[in-house]
């Protein structure tokens, strides 16, 4: 899949898909690679009676998908309210408005879209960088829903993966949500219409999961177990999600999965709930999230339609997407995240990150920021087991976790020369909820904590780096 992602233009590559739609793991990836590296630099083309042929999928695949996107939502009904709900939509110049546009308007949502940005245009002409997770990327999705009114602001990277938005608080300001808060309303949303329909109950949610990834916000995970549902972790990287969809597809009987591929979205929920797992929600921190089994990657078209689903139901209960995130703070206490990084350029940039790589190994902090260190996860040497007993890859990737509650991740980035650091706060109600006046106080201890951290791990990455 050749595609232009969220990156600047620069980082454009190919992502490689197995034969279930998941991107490959080991040992495919590791294998391909060696075969990259075996060559050379070199390229000569084929004789055209050689080459291979470009041929155009018609409207009747689009058509068949979208039906079944439309199985995703809960509770189709909470579209057809009044008043009616209205989004802004930018594919910031990519291939998102191809679905999503016709998507949004079958359920019954008035959606505008950014007319500026919905040629696809590798160049990305009127933003920095499309990665909806940066505010400048939402700008003109924002100054159109002011002029229409709209609830909503929601935007998909370039190849339609990732989904950013911005929603109205209740002084009507549009606030922008982290992938983090996007996906921990999305997991609560879905497990709890679910149980209300009765899709889910006590005789099987045990069979029900939630994946993300060990990076992603633990509200998720806090959540899950809230509804007794399982909650399990992978490392960064969707195909480490979809690994997890595709080995709970191949512990199905032999029979449905012989026919798996030609069940409707019902019939495979239900076998999956009778004698295997239904994947309810997968997402990562970084703005990727699936709610279905038929996809085994992120997709910005259920995200976006899912998550407008969310907003209808707030909507529905007289409150805005981020008084209902609060809702949730109050019941299962307070999180928050924060995502830094160190960039390093060239060959004496790479060097230093193995040097902070090495030295975070080789000799953990005892205290960070005052705080003590209770305990050091090293996934590249330790043996560790996920939820469900089965071992993590081993991945440069250190987990320190300190008393007071804040935790801090590093790991080298996989596409980019930096080292990206994970800052973490919870806090739990003294009194089993937050109230209004508790909630706005936790937050500011929380932000400020989370910058004290980061200042002490800066500077205690430039004495590591020397």
């Amino acid at each position: 899949n050749i595609t232009a992602s969220h990156n600047p233009p620069g980082y454009n590559g190919y992502k490689v898909y197995f034969d279930d739609g998941g991107q490959v793991v080991a040992p495919h990836d590791r294998g391909i690679i060696d075969r990259v590296n075996e060559g050379d630099d070199s390229y000569e083309a084929l004789p055209e009676s050689e080459r291979g042929k470009v041929i155009s999928i018609g409207r009747e695949v689009d058509e068949a998908y979208m039906e079944r996107l439309e199985k995703l939502i809960v509770d189709p009904e909470l579209f057809h309210r009044k008043p009616v709900l209205k989004t802004v939509y930018t594919p910031l110049h990519g291939v998102g408005g191809v679905i999503i546009v016709p998507m949004l308007h079958r359920l019954g949502v008035e959606c505008f879209p950014v007319q500026a940005q919905m040629v696809p245009d590798g160049l990305f002409p009127t933003v920095k960088s499309p990665n909806p997770e940066y505010p400048e990327a939402l700008t003109l999705g924002i100054e159109l829903a002011d002029r229409e009114k709209a609830d909503l602001v929601q935007a998909t990277d370039p190849d339609d993966d990732r989904m950013g938005v911005a929603a109205r608080d209740e002084s009507g300001k549009l606030v922008l949500l982290t992938g983090n808060q996007i996906g921990s309303l999305l997991v609560w949303y879905r497990l709890k219409r679910l149980f209300e329909k009765g899709i889910l109950g006590e005789a099987n949610r045990d069979r029900a999961v939630v994946i993300k990834s060990l990076v992603t916000t633990d509200l998720q995970k806090v959540i899950a177990l809230g509804f007794g549902v399982k909650c399990v972790e992978t490392l960064t990287g969707f195909k480490y999600i979809g690994a997890k969809q595709r080995a709970y597809e191949e512990k199905l009987p032999e029979a449905i999965r012989a026919r798996y591929r030609d069940l409707s979205e019902e019939e495979t929920r239900e076998a999956r709930l009778r004698d295997s797992l239904f994947f309810v929600f997968g997402g990562e921190e970084s703005y990727g999230y699936n709610t279905g089994d038929f996809v085994r990657d992120k997709d910005g078209n259920a995200a976006v339609i899912c998550f407008a689903e969310v907003a209808a139901y707030a909507a529905s209960q007289g409150i805005t997407v981020v008084t209902l995130l609060d809702r949730i703070y109050s019941e299962y206490g307070f999180y928050l995240e924060r995502g830094e990084s160190l960039t390093f350029e060239g060959a004496e940039g790479a060097a230093k990150i193995k040097k902070l790589v090495d030295s975070y190994a080789g000799n953990p902090p005892a205290e960070v920021a005052g705080a003590k260190v209770l305990s050091v996860l090293n996934y590249a040497t330790q043996d560790i087991l996920d939820s469900e007993g089965e071992l993590i890859p081993k991945e440069a990737m250190i987990t320190f976790e300190t008393e007071g509650g804040w935790k801090v991740t590093v790991r080298p980035s996989g596409t980019e020369p930096k080292i990206k650091y994970y800052l973490y706060a919870s806090e739990k109600p003294a009194s089993g909820t937050f109230t209004r006046e508790e909630l706005a106080a936790t937050k500011h201890r929380a932000a400020a904590g989370l910058e004290n951290l980061w200042q002490w791990l800066k500077a205690d990455a430039e004495k590591r780096a020397v």
